[in-house]
């Protein structure tokens, strides 16, 4: 995808607090190009940056259509291992990094996991990834450290009934190019539905509101940071629209 594929998000950290862009000062993952997206925090500052693909059929999707973002992530090497969590999203509510969606990402920890969570992006994704508490929705067994490439897809698929079934995947970099990945469950994380009754996010402690499932929206990547020279690093990402 191009850059003009892509337009930022409202309310979010400004270039010369977080700064973002192509740059071929990461090593890319496997099968990766000769540019990686990048995010730097330059100040000490809290907040979020996030981009959505602007397409046609994708700003947002039609009701009752999720769709799919995958791509490679990683937390770059940074000034801390904490503080800091990149983040693919789906199903946005607005343009806003305060809107709520579906984030899949790696936790905001020394050791990560990945975490899917039903939250405002701007709150980037948890410390301690509990399921039923903090808006998470699940979570993985393993756990990965900084400037480990990890190629994941988030699926968002509208049934009928307006129940929104949450799929989250993976495919073994180190083996499986980029561009050929093998996508398998992630051990610990299984699907999530989010009821048309609001139940299950309920029960998971997402904001008073916000229980109802999400069936349309935007998709992207994003980057929360607390403090200086945080990084977060993409590479390969791909959006689909649900059939």
């Amino acid at each position: 995808m191009a850059e003009t594929d892509w337009t930022f998000m409202s309310d979010e950290l400004a270039p010369a607090a977080l700064d973002r862009g192509a740059t071929s000062g990461f090593t890319p993952p496997n099968g990766g190009g000769s540019f990686t997206f990048g995010f730097n925090s330059v100040v000490s500052a809290e907040g979020a940056a996030a981009m959505y693909t602007n397409q046609a059929g994708f700003v947002p999707t039609a009701a009752l259509k999720g769709g799919s973002v995958r791509g490679a992530i990683k937390r770059g090497l940074s000034a801390g291992d904490t503080n800091f969590a990149p983040f693919f999203y789906i199903q946005s509510q607005g343009t806003s990094v305060n809107d709520h969606a579906y984030m899949l990402g790696l936790s905001d920890e020394t050791a990560s996991h990945i975490v899917l969570v039903k939250a405002a992006l701007i709150g980037g994704l948890p410390q301690i990834p509990l399921v039923g508490q903090s808006a998470v929705l699940g979570v993985s067994s393993g756990t990965f450290s900084p400037d480990t490439w990890l190629h994941l897809r988030i699926d968002a698929i509208v049934n009928p009934n307006g129940d929104v079934l949450l799929q989250a995947f993976e495919s073994a970099v180190a083996t499986n190019p980029v561009t050929a990945p093998v996508w398998t469950a992630i051990p610990g994380l299984a699907n999530f539905v989010d009821d048309q009754l609001g139940v299950n996010s309920g029960n998971a402690g997402v904001a008073p509101g916000f229980e109802q499932p999400f069936t349309s929206g935007r998709m992207g990547i994003g980057f929360h940071t607390k403090d200086i020279s945080r990084r977060g690093v993409f590479d390969h990402i791909e959006c689909f629209v649900q059939d």
